[in-house]
């Protein structure tokens, strides 16, 4: 952990060099924090190339001086590949959202995602997220008749817990791996069968 001050840019080169994970947090009322990310990207390329990184906006508490607007903060972290969260540690928002996601891409990374498996009791507020967005994509959560904090939460939850299922005559699906190669190698089974039957 280290303040975004140039001075400490030795010290960041030193400790990058084992890092796993990188949080790049600026303060949304503060444009000069988010101006100086660059820098900070350019040291982790350097120093510690290919280290998954996700991008906070933090004090979104203060929202009513903001500098950063979310969208201007969005389009920055899915240029350069980066998950984007905005966060309130004094409302405790978004925050285990934001490290779960960094800790999930890790394992990930490194082959582990079969470790990444939930192993506590979900909340009520947990299960009411995760009946909403398993049957709604991300992409169509604004348009949820809810007070934009509750929205926004959902995408976080939605994008910490990787649910996003699609709308399909009313139910749910997730389309996995599994089921989409089941369904070639019936197409494939079907176009062999076809091409040696006789002609009529």
């Amino acid at each position: 952990d280290t303040s975004g001050q140039g001075r400490f840019c030795t010290i960041f080169r030193s400790y990058s060099r084992g890092a796993q994970g990188v949080i790049l947090v600026y303060d949304i009322t503060n444009r000069w924090s988010f101006d100086g990310i660059d820098r900070w990207i350019k040291e982790i390329d350097e120093h510690a190339p290919g280290v998954p990184k996700i991008l906070v906006g933090n004090r979104l508490h203060l929202a009513f001086k903001r500098q950063v607007s979310t969208d201007q903060a969005q389009a920055y972290a899915e240029r350069l590949g980066m998950t984007f969260f905005e966060v309130s540690p004094l409302c405790n928002f978004n925050i285990t959202e934001s490290f779960t996601e960094l800790a999930r891409i890790v394992l990930l990374r490194h082959g582990m995602d079969r470790l990444w498996r939930p192993n506590k009791v979900l909340t009520l507020q947990d299960l009411c997220c995760r009946a909403i967005v398993s049957c709604t994509p991300v992409h169509l959560v604004d348009k949820l008749p809810l007070p934009v904090a509750l929205r926004s939460h959902l995408k976080s939850f939605s994008l910490a817990n990787g649910l996003n299922a699609r709308m399909m005559h009313g139910r749910s699906y997730s389309l996995t791996s599994s089921n989409i190669n089941k369904r070639n190698s019936i197409k494939k089974a079907k176009a062999m069968r076809a091409a040696q039957s006789p002609p009529k």
